[in-house]
């Protein structure tokens, strides 16, 4: 993997001014989307980074704690259920992005986003890269924060909500998930916009 995609290199600040910023959730019947933003350190390298979903999940554990220690910046942050259900999935995973790069304690110069879309209103310019977790460093370690902060969540989900099992699907829309929500209905985490969530919703009696 390369720091930097060689479309970018007519114009690219050092990359001690440049943020990754991705997405965790977007798909999940459940829980808040997450985003994070890294600025890597350049004098502390680190191995392994990829996109988190071609990782096991406790090599992203230890990457993610090798990011929060190396990184020169790195802020995680998220969008709510209600959020979602009241402006879209899309909007409230730029919403989260947003809020990530605010969070970081340094300004970059330039911020690099997985996928296709931008989000409006951030503090610097911002360029998308499509398939970026796997082909930008600074992304793939913003990917892994962002979904270990989000399998975190989905552990707690379990403890609130043990009868939907969010340990185990993460709020995708398994069989298992889809086979409890029939069975014990939405909780408050489902994402009740969702068409598999809505429809039951609809379904139930009055």
């Amino acid at each position: 993997m390369t720091g930097i995609p060689d479309l970018f290199s007519s114009y690219m600040p050092p990359l001690t001014q440049l943020a990754g910023i991705d997405e965790a959730g977007r798909g999940p019947l459940a829980g808040p989307v997450y985003a994070a933003a890294v600025i890597l350190d350049p004098d502390r390298p680190i191995a392994g980074l990829t996109d988190s979903k071609a990782l096991t999940p406790a090599r992203r554990e230890e990457l993610a704690l090798e990011i929060r220690e190396r990184a020169l910046g790195w802020s995680v942050a998220s969008a709510s259920v209600e959020e979602i259900d009241t402006i879209n999935i899309l909007q409230a995973t730029m919403l989260a992005m947003r809020r990530a790069c605010e969070g970081l304690a340094m300004t970059p110069k330039l911020a690099l986003v997985d996928g296709n879309c931008l989000p409006r209103g951030l503090r610097c310019e911002a360029r998308a890269v499509i398939k970026g977790d796997a082909t930008v460093a600074a992304i793939s370690a913003a990917s892994i924060l962002a979904k270990t902060a989000r399998d975190a969540h989905c552990l707690s989900l379990h403890i609130d909500y043990p009868d939907y099992c969010f340990d185990q699907h993460k709020g995708y829309s398994t069989a298992l998930h889809l086979e409890r929500l029939k069975q014990h209905g939405p909780c408050p985490a489902h994402r009740r916009s969702f068409a598999p969530v809505r429809e039951l919703l609809a379904a139930a009696p009055l």
